[in-house]
């Protein structure tokens, strides 16, 4: 994994557990919605407003659909930015 898309990473995991307002998680690029408690789909729709608003994009409604974990939201960050 690339500094950037290490850097990506762990910006999101303090995203991730100012959202769900944790301070455990832990997410790797192989995390997905059903390894989070409380990932549904109003706690979804925050996540991806706040990751928009902290990295300055936006994501369309196939990309959000086409996620299926962190490695893909990572790599679809770099390709925004």
């Amino acid at each position: 994994m690339s500094t950037t898309n290490q850097n990506i990473l762990s910006e999101l995991n303090n995203i991730f557990n100012n959202v769900f307002d944790e301070g455990d998680i832990s997410i790797n690029p192989l995390t997905t919605a059903q390894d989070i408690d409380g990932w549904d789909s109003l706690n979804h729709i925050r996540l991806i407003v706040t990751i928009e608003k902290f990295y300055k994009i936006e994501f369309t409604s196939l990309e959000i659909g086409q996620l299926k974990n962190i490695g893909d939201m990572v790599a679809l960050i770099v390709n925004k930015l």
